[in-house]
């Protein structure tokens, strides 16, 4: 997936021992994970590390421990394909194209779709700057690779880079959870069953023997049909074309009746000529550890990570960051400005994602995936994530991914759950050769066999070892692990 000529994944491996204080439930010292300093890493890299737990906050990658973290955090993605529009969600869409179109601003919000300001994020401010980077540009420059006799002593270089990370960030704002259970599809009746609906009592809910109730909406199109028909038959009176002609009228008319309208439907709406706001999109890259990638076969804007404003009558409102990788688009942050929270902007940015990622889709067939950080049960104000469905939460033992619906059950019992119930079942890419792994140690890439026994001092095996089986045996042979 990496471009000719484009920088390797280069990282700082940190561990994770201590205890740092959650931004979920505000316990002291009971955040734990797994960290390391991405100083460039490139799209596949990421996409597969995401796809086994990790998440980035600027250029600190980090993995909860979560078998031990106050708050396991399970990857949660949506399948933007298949999204379908919740009822909570069109409330949303609609509010936003009241507004822009006719002015209607409704400064209450429903309590059905709460918008809490600045959600923060498990990583802390101190925890990611106990483990930035010291590490100097020139060290992290390779120069030979795999060549064990050419390997020269160089002067390291003093001056020292210090990265600055701002980890202030918002998350997509809460959105309060519908319980839409999906009602069980009763057995049909064998052929030789005569089915006799009885009147319901008064009060007792709807007569079966009577027909459905219909929206008025659904009458007066058809009434509008109706008169179309009447028209045709006056002009294609005779015609052998009359009878398909009118078919294929009748035909449209059910699909676009019975068709729930996708996410475009409510999104793309023309707006008239006097709509007194208008809202615009700008989207760029900027400054991340990914690497930005421009292949023929992938979207038109690349690879890499893109920043979207929101620009409302040219004052710009949210800024959104996403990562847009092979097989999806992964949502990092939001910024908003809270005199527009009555808009619902955590919540609509989503839906404009998931919009987006279909829409890269038809150029980059395997983009399909909208990613939307952690999935945090145990804490209710990240559960909003779960609503929009379908979507699959990923087992943090074997890196499956498993319908949300499957593992919700298992949450209600326990915090932290394997979902995969085959119980033979392991991680596919675990760490089976540990010498594969790829070093950088002193400009040299070299496998870590060839490092261990150069290297000087206390063994750092047990180290290497665990971020290997963090990373998996796939990315730690692509990826540079920095040794000093």
């Amino acid at each position: 997936m990496a471009a000719a000529g484009s920088s390797p994944t280069i990282v700082e491996y940190f561990g994770g021992e201590d205890g740092y204080r959650c931004g979920y439930c505000k316990n002291e010292s009971g955040n734990l994970s797994h960290g390391m300093w991405a100083h460039s890493m490139t799209v596949q890299d990421y996409q597969d590390l995401i796809d086994r737990g990790w998440r980035r906050s600027g250029k600190y990658v980090y993995k909860p421990i979560m078998n031990q973290t106050c708050c396991p955090q399970y990857t949660i993605r949506c399948q933007a394909l298949r999204f379908q529009t919740s009822k909570s969600h069109k409330k949303v869409l609609k509010k936003m194209l009241k507004f822009i179109s006719k002015g209607d601003v409704s400064k209450a919000v429903s309590e059905e779709e709460p918008m809490d300001s600045h959600i923060e994020d498990a990583v802390s401010c101190d925890f990611v700057h106990r483990g930035e980077s010291r590490v100097s540009e020139a060290e992290l420059t390779p120069l030979n690779e795999d060549h064990p006799d050419r390997v020269e002593n160089e002067d390291e270089d003093k001056g020292e880079t210090k990265e600055e990370v701002n980890v202030k960030k918002a998350e997509l704002a809460s959105l309060q959870i519908h319980g839409d259970k999906d009602a069980a599809v009763p057995g049909e009746p064998s052929p030789s069953t005569k089915t006799v609906h009885a009147p319901p009592k008064p009060g007792k809910g709807a007569d079966l023997s009577k027909p459905p109730c219909r929206k008025a909406k659904d009458i007066r199109k058809e009434r509008k049909l109706q008169k179309l028909l009447q028209n045709q038959r006056c002009t294609l009176e005779g015609s052998p074309l009359q009878a398909e002609h009118q078919a294929l009228l009748l035909q449209n008319s059910k699909s676009t009746t019975n068709q729930p309208k996708s996410i475009e439907d409510f999104i793309f709406v023309p707006l008239p000529d006097d709509a007194p706001h208008k809202l615009e999109f700008t989207r760029f890259l900027c400054d991340s550890p990914l690497e930005a990638e421009n292949p023929p076969n992938g979207p038109e804007c690349g690879y890499g990570s893109f920043h979207q404003q929101y620009w409302l009558d040219g004052k710009i409102i949210a800024v959104g960051v996403i990562d847009i990788l092979p097989y999806c688009v992964s949502s990092v942050y939001l910024y908003y400005d809270p005199d527009y929270s009555f808009l619902s902007l955590g919540v609509y940015s989503a839906l404009r994602e998931i919009a987006f990622t279909r829409q890269l889709h038809e150029k980059a067939p395997d983009l399909c995936f909208y990613y939307m950080g952690f999935y945090i049960h145990s804490c209710p104000k990240m559960r909003y994530k779960g609503q929009y469905r379908p979507s699959d939460l990923l087992c943090p033992e074997t890196y499956i991914w498993t319908p949300i619906e499957q593992c919700l059950p298992l949450l209600e019992l326990s915090k932290y759950s394997r979902f995969n119930q085959d119980a033979k079942a392991v991680d596919e890419d675990g760490i089976k050769e540990l010498g594969r792994v790829r070093v950088l140690h002193k400009r040299t890439i070299m496998p870590y066999s060839v490092y261990k026994k150069r290297r000087k001092g206390p063994s750092d095996e047990a180290s290497v070892q665990q971020y290997a089986s963090l990373v998996g045996q796939t990315c730690s042979e692509r990826m540079l692990l920095f040794r000093s």
